[in-house]
């Protein structure tokens, strides 16, 4: 079984019930795991959505994983962008989960590799987060614990990243991998990070990516939930079936609208039945509020309160405002220029909190509009190396 992108641990929208979500999921996995009953089973990356994880995923991952270590199934890892920091000293809560004898991690052994009697050969490579950082630290890694598949048993790369293939890697996502860095020789590349299910013919195999497992942005809410369930035949055919999870949260998205030329009340009103007339037992409502607002109106105007009440069933309703404005009010630009640099900084930060919200918990949200903020004076003074740290330090 091939599984990947749980992000265990994440408290979407500051709810805990989100953080339960996660592991509620992740528990039913381990039901079908243990159900199933493969040979073992493959996590590329993300298996927590923070390298260090609370008290209570921790807990939870643990009593998931001593179950399947007491059915004699195997667990092997390789990290991912959100389950390992991008510094040393951090690591990756990965590791003391292998000491404990609860998960085999791939690159933490000698040659990153893990087999099967003289039927399967798994090789993994730990994360390197940017291409930059991959193009320096993966040839050396791969030098270190040279990747040996055998011709005589199924091989299986696993790794976590997305490679520079047409119909792979999405346009928001850069690609830290090319397939010249990736090696030849295997049959099935298990892949994570990309969360839409996908599968391209690679090299002398195929490259696979499970998808995630639940909704991590609102924008990959009808994408399956699950995982592959991959068998191979004696002669090393693969037959791979894609299954689903049922217990993924419901998210509804309204995003077919358009309300350019509605005055803000109107757009309230028209978003508040539009919420009433998809409401459902505890589903999360994500309306999409876009268009160009009439001018001399602002996006301050939406009765945003009203908006979020309307799902009286729902656990939650959150939109997300994409409106434009027609133009800048005297108001406005008054405020801009008169009041002072902080008063701008001030609106920058409300709109990139605005922005960041929609994807990140409001911790998380913060820190990433404060870096971004911080990008400002040193990208005008074209001072690179500050621009890469606050980048590096971010990410």
């Amino acid at each position: 079984m091939h599984v990947s992108d749980l992000h265990l641990g994440y408290s979407q929208y500051g709810l805990e019930v989100r953080r339960q979500d996660f592991d509620n999921v992740f528990a039913e996995l381990v039901d079908r795991v243990v159900e199933l009953r493969p040979d073992f089973l493959v996590i590329t990356g993300d298996l927590f959505h923070q390298p260090r994880p609370s008290n209570v995923t921790l807990e939870g991952a643990i009593r998931s994983f001593r179950r399947l270590k007491d059915a004699n199934i195997p667990v092997l890892t390789v990290d991912g962008s959100h389950d390992s920091a991008p510094n040393t000293i951090t690591g990756t809560i990965l590791s003391p989960l292998d000491s404990a004898g609860l998960i085999y991690h791939l690159p933490r052994h000698s040659g990153a590799c893990w087999r099967k009697q003289d039927c399967c050969y798994v090789y993994g490579i730990p994360n390197f987060h940017t291409r930059h950082r991959t193009q320096e630290g993966l040839p050396k890694f791969m030098l270190e614990n040279p990747p040996t598949p055998d011709r005589d048993v199924y091989n299986i790369f696993a790794l976590h990243g997305a490679v520079d293939l047409p119909g792979v890697k999405p346009p928001y996502i850069e690609a830290e991998l090319t397939p010249d860095m990736l090696p030849s020789g295997f049959n099935y590349y298990a892949a994570g990070h990309i969360h839409e299910r996908c599968s391209v013919k690679f090299k002398d195999g195929c490259l696979f990516y499970s998808g995630c497992t639940e909704t991590v942005s609102y924008d990959e809410a009808r994408y399956p939930k699950g995982f592959s369930y991959v068998q191979v035949d004696e002669n090393g055919e693969s037959n791979v079936e894609q299954m689903e999870l049922s217990l993924p949260r419901q998210f509804i998205i309204l995003d077919e609208n358009d309300f350019s030329g509605m005055s803000p009340d109107k757009v309230t009103e028209s978003v508040i039945q539009m919420i009433k007339d998809v409401d459902a037992d505890d589903a999360i409502l994500v309306p999409v509020i876009k268009g160009t607002l009439p001018a001399e109106t602002s996006r301050t105007e939406l009765d945003i309160a009203q908006i979020c009440a309307a799902g009286e069933k729902a656990l939650l309703v959150h939109p997300i405002v994409l409106l434009h404005e027609s133009a800048i009010l005297d108001e406005v630009t008054r405020n801009i220029f008169e009041d002072n640099l902080k008063d701008l900084q001030t609106k920058s930060y409300e709109y990139f909190m605005q922005i960041f919200s929609e994807r990140y918990s409001k911790d998380e949200a913060d820190r990433l509009a404060k870096s971004s903020l911080a990008l400002i004076e040193p990208l005008t003074r074209k001072q690179d190396d500050k621009v890469r740290q606050i980048i590096e330090e971010a990410l």
